[in-house]
């Protein structure tokens, strides 16, 4: 699919890009940063494809004025990125560090000189590692830590960015950091991880309180949503499909909009105390939704620990990371949402969309990755789709800007619009970048 084939979108839609701190900035020991559960994870051996850290990474830390001349070289609106906690707090608690704060300062004045917003994450998954010794989110005094640290990064950035997003993804963080144990900080709880989905909502209540203090910005979540496709059609597949659907997609969306806990879900009544409901409702201007592919789903065989079972969509084409590409699932979520939250959901900004191929450089210095723009195009055609059947969404971000760590895979997947060779630094403009280039060009 060419850009030539895309709908209209209308003036005013945000063309973003999209990154995280741990995965780009490096300098994991520059000017007192602190350590995060992912230092921790990354240099413990065997959980890192390929042995790697991001103790470097993109080096964006001291190359972050060539990459903000990259996103003006696009012509993108927006760019969302997030801060390092360990940056503003070493140690989680206390007084921020004024260098940590001041890195922040200059990405975000150098981003508003070339007219591109801000929009900032306060945290994508890189806990600082003192806090994570005192349980992380498995204890609800974290939850109070991030609203302090929500409140001294709003009082410093406040006036100048133009979106905020408290959380990224805190499914996928529950999930892989705590039940399963594939990320950081590393436990393996299975449904013991479940007190991680209150404490991170509890946080994100209080934080936007905090920053409402001091931003009239609007504020928001990033959820990673997935379409449950059943793969069966027996009574216990569809009941594995609503288990499955109450914990990814529901689980942190419902409590946003008065909700509650969904009742498939066995959410210990002691976590909650009075008030936390309605601090985890605190109204927001919009909802962020980070879309990769929908998940298939059926009933388990035997006597199985989880209520659902996780199966592959066949007679997809897949990513490098062997997901499925279907742009039809992004349609489906978002209509879905529109049906599901009927006069609750806010307005809609895709977060994070993107895909892994093996991208090599070749002799001639170019890098072209076609299955990259046809990806694109696609699922920016199905947010079209969308839009027209009456869902409000207001912009599309791009995953990610740079190649760069892939968590648990290290180096070994690449999602950039722009190829980094990680032992010089030297960035490369893929063809997608030209081409997404091109299309925001001719946007009104």
């Amino acid at each position: 699919m060419t850009e030539a084939r895309l709908p209209d979108f209308p003036a005013g839609f945000t063309w973003g890009v999209s990154t995280a701190a741990y995965q780009i900035e490096g300098a994991a020991r520059t000017d007192g940063r602190g350590p995060s559960i992912w230092d921790t994870f990354s240099h413990t051996p065997g959980r890192i494809a390929d042995g790697s850290t991001g103790d470097v990474a993109c080096d964006h830390y001291h190359r972050y004025a060539e990459d903000v001349s990259l996103l003006a070289g696009l012509g993108v609106s927006a760019y969302r990125f997030s801060i390092a906690w360990p940056r503003i707090q070493p140690g989680g608690t206390g007084p921020a560090d004024p260098r940590g704060l001041a890195f922040y300062d200059r990405l975000v004045d150098a981003l508003l000189e070339r007219q591109i917003d801000p929009v900032a994450t306060l945290l994508h998954f890189d806990l600082p590692q003192a806090l994570e010794d005192k349980g992380g989110w498995l204890t609800r005094d974290t939850a109070h830590r991030f609203a302090e640290y929500a409140e001294l990064v709003g009082a410093r950035l406040g006036d100048r960015v133009t979106l905020w997003i408290t959380l990224n993804e805190p499914f996928v963080h529950m999930t892989l950091g705590y039940a399963t144990g594939a990320h950081a900080p590393g436990h393996a709880r299975l449904f013991g991880a479940l007190p991680v989905a209150h404490h991170q909502l509890l946080g994100h209540g209080l934080a936007v309180a905090a920053l409402r203090r001091h931003t009239a910005s609007p504020i928001t979540i990033s959820n990673n949503y997935s379409p449950v496709w059943l793969r069966g059609d027996t009574d216990a597949d569809r009941a594995a499909g609503t288990a499955y659907d109450a914990l990814h997609n529901r689980l942190f969306t419902d409590p946003l909009f008065g909700r509650g806990y969904p009742e498939a879900l066995d959410i210990d009544p002691a976590l909650i105390r009075d008030g936390d409901l309605a601090a985890i409702a605190a109204p927001i201007d919009a909802l962020g939704v980070n879309y990769y592919n929908p998940t298939g789903v059926r009933a388990p065989d035997g006597d199985a620990p989880l209520p659902f079972e996780l199966v592959p969509l066949d007679g997809y084409p897949t990513t490098s990371f062997d997901t499925p590409v279907a742009p039809e699932g992004l349609h489906e979520l978002l209509t879905s949402l529109r049906r599901t939250y009927a006069g609750d959901l806010p307005p809609v900004h895709v977060t994070e969309g993107g895909c892994s191929y093996d991208d090599v450089l070749r002799a001639d210095g170019t890098c072209h990755d076609p299955d990259r723009v046809a990806y694109l195009a696609a699922h920016l055609r199905a947010v079209r789709q969308a839009m027209d059947d009456g869902v409000d969404v207001r912009g599309y971000f791009v995953w990610s800007l740079l190649d760069n760590f892939e968590w648990a895979e290290g180096f070994t997947k690449r999602f950039g619009l722009v190829h980094v060779d990680f032992d010089t630094q030297v960035r490369t403009p893929k063809t997608s970048y030209t081409w997404y280039r091109d299309l925001i060009a001719r946007r009104p």
